[in-house]
């Protein structure tokens, strides 16, 4: 066998024990996430819209308040930080954010939310003391948005788009709330 067959059979040898090891030590890597990974796009003319998060499920806990602590930051979702990315410049309430990619964080209440864009990109949401990562100094844009009762109770927390009514808003809903982000 010639040297490089030789070396690419002992590459894959060691990353095979690599995967074996990890997987029987450490987290399974081909077990389902517990809070899978997702992105939303949102594309208008010109206008293209992201968000990539984690959805954690409620698993008949309480969220809000609880599992979800009131007046703290919320890295609104599990895991990574979230992050939005807007290739236009927008108006979120009496604010502009300009183009480009964001951290999205959360401060939610019973009646209220306070939602926040960072400027700066956090790889993961919270240090090793589960604390939220974000820097108020790096926030381009705060709004306060109310808190909306429904029905249904939504299992995994879920964030979208919504522009049915020619109103482009983000939403995020999990349990039995809903909050709207007015973008313009």
């Amino acid at each position: 066998m010639n040297t490089f067959l030789k070396q690419i059979m002992t590459i894959l040898l060691v990353v095979a024990v690599g995967m074996f090891t990890y997987s029987y030590f450490g987290n399974d890597i081909f077990a389902k996430r517990l809070s899978p990974k997702d992105t939303i796009e949102f594309k208008l003319n010109d206008l293209k819209l992201k968000v990539f998060y984690n959805r954690p499920s409620k698993k008949g806990r309480h969220v809000f308040g609880a599992l979800v602590p009131f007046n703290k930051v919320w890295r609104t979702g599990a895991n990574e930080a979230t992050t939005f990315e807007t290739n236009k410049p927008l108006k979120i309430g009496n604010d502009s954010l300009q183009a480009g990619k964001y951290t999205l964080w959360t401060i939610p209440n019973d009646t209220i939310w306070n939602v926040i864009f960072n400027k700066k990109l956090y790889r993961w949401g919270v240090d090793m003391e589960m604390k939220p990562m974000r820097e108020p100094a790096f926030d381009a844009v705060n709004i306060l948005v109310s808190v909306e009762q429904i029905k249904n109770t939504v299992e995994q927390f879920t964030i979208s788009f919504d522009n049915s009514t020619d109103n482009l808003s983000l939403t995020m809903a999990w349990d039995d709330i809903k909050v709207n982000v007015p973008l313009k």
